[in-house]
């Protein structure tokens, strides 16, 4: 039961369904990186090679998933080719370097599949990430059916708007927030 759940759920969330933490409308206030990710190209992808989706999918899962997790992450959400994840840690700074850990990671995993994937004559593709520091909600919403243990509030707003301007600027990965960076902008 414990691996399933912080399998849908992921690490953190999982224990804490199994603690007992599934009523409605409870959330704490943390103070986390927000991670957002998504695929370039995929809807062109998804029309021209549509057989190739779920491959492509969990190959480019297995690299972030994985690099979030291996800096200290937890992944709230796959949301078809997009990632929902938060570091936390007690000092900003150590969360804000682990996100960043993770992104280099990330960027140099999807690097080494795009190549394989090359070789092989299969679709590649690259991820477009925002990052962003703040407080969030975070707990379970939803009806008396479904819940959804989630991160709510600006940070993750601004998260996935700094992911969506990541094609405007043509840049792979943007964060925000003077606080964790130290500077207001960065792009890698």
């Amino acid at each position: 039961m414990t691996r399933t759940l912080k399998t849908y759920l992921g690490r953190d969330a999982g224990q804490r369904v199994l603690s007992g933490r599934i009523v409605r409308g409870i959330a704490e206030r943390i103070d986390a990186v927000v991670w957002f990710s998504d695929l370039r190209g995929f809807t062109r992808i998804t029309d021209t090679a549509p057989e190739q989706v779920i491959p492509l999918l969990n190959d480019y899962s297995d690299v972030i998933v994985s690099a979030i997790h291996e800096h200290g992450g937890d992944v709230l959400k796959l949301i078809g080719d997009g990632t929902l994840a938060i570091f936390t840690a007690k000092e900003r700074a150590h969360a804000c370097g682990a996100a960043l850990s993770a992104a280099f990671a990330s960027r140099e995993g999807v690097a080494e599949l795009n190549r394989r994937r090359a070789t092989d004559g299969k679709p590649i593709t690259d991820m477009y990430l925002g990052l962003h520091v703040g407080e969030v909600f975070y707990g379970n919403v939803g009806s008396r059916e479904r819940l959804d243990f989630t991160v709510i509030g600006p940070a993750v707003n601004e998260a996935s708007r700094i992911a969506a301007m990541c094609r405007s600027v043509d840049q792979p990965v943007a964060a925000r927030d003077v606080r964790c960076w130290g500077k207001a902008d960065i792009a890698i």
